[in-house]
């Protein structure tokens, strides 16, 4: 990232912290939540909170902020492009650099459940909050909700995600749900992405929540997602997870997208940091799938 960019952003964490309201006050909001296409391309970069800052073989690669920011701009600033997801760093970051006009904006809430720790599933709500949401002119927020059914911290989650969807929808903003089955294996948490039981975490999000009218799903693309996206009516954002075979990956998210409840992608690593290095490239493919 070009140091002036860098130095905007630090000279006004330190000598005016207020830029930051100011320039979530006059950014224009995004006309849709969904592009002239029909659809939702969201970048999502809300993994180095929780400690989950590796791509591919490198366990660092999101942890270089200015790089990841760079990385942000370019693919923001590809047509198609609707939207972003991240936590309170991040988003101010890219408000301070003006790059969020036209765009939906969603919060990342909970983060608590860091990568690797012996407590990963008691993902306690530690970024945003429906409030600060609210008060930014965002759009909405999203939620991990990892239900491990022989974790005795997944009550709390499933009830601290309520909570959060009660707050969003009384708002009238987007409660974005991610769910999945996870199990602990050799002392780590892995997600089920079985059919059945990436089905069965749709039927458990689905019901969340005093209302529904604002809560949307976010959920990988796995075998029968017709059988995943036939299990609620709940708009449905597809999202896209590290990628080993990007062509297999698109077109599997190509498949998915023709399912009615398929509202869009929202995609972070596999986009931002592609394998051939191309941002632009990776994004604009990602677009052109919808």
């Amino acid at each position: 990232m070009p140091s002036e960019k860098i130095s905007r952003i630090v000279d006004a964490r330190v000598k005016d912290p207020g830029a930051v309201a100011a320039a979530a006050a006059r950014r224009v909001p995004a006309p849709s939540l969904l592009g002239e296409h029909g659809k939702a391309m969201i970048i999502a970069a809300d993994h180095p909170a929780r400690g989950a800052n590796g791509v591919g073989g490198d366990a660092n690669a999101m942890a270089d902020r200015f790089e990841l920011l760079d990385r942000l701009c370019v693919a923001l600033a590809r047509p198609g492009v609707t939207g972003v997801l991240g936590t309170a760093d991040i988003l101010e970051d890219l408000l301070l650099l003006g790059v969020l006009d036209g765009k939906s904006v969603f919060g990342s809430m909970n983060r608590a459940g860091l990568a690797g720790s012996v407590f990963e599933i008691d993902d306690r709500f530690t970024g945003y909050d429906a409030e600060t949401i609210a008060a930014m002119g965002f759009d909405g927020g999203k939620m991990l909700t990892r239900i491990a059914l022989a974790d005795p911290a997944t009550p709390s989650v499933l009830e601290n995600s309520a909570r959060a969807i009660d707050d969003l929808n009384d708002r009238r903003l987007i409660a974005m749900v991610e769910p999945f089955m996870s199990v602990w294996q050799d002392g780590r948490i892995r997600n089920d992405l079985s059919t059945d039981a990436v089905v069965k975490s749709v039927t458990i999000a689905s019901g969340l929540g005093r209302r529904t009218a604002y809560t949307w799903l976010k959920l990988p693309v796995v075998d029968g997602m017709e059988r995943v996206l036939s299990a609620s009516t709940l708009p449905a954002l597809l999202l896209g997870g590290e990628v080993t075979d990007p062509d297999a990956a698109f077109a599997s998210w190509g498949r998915a997208l023709k399912q009615p409840t398929a509202q869009g992608l929202v995609v972070g690593r596999s986009l931002l940091y592609p394998s051939d290095g191309d941002v632009a490239g990776a994004v604009d493919k990602a677009v052109s799938l919808l």
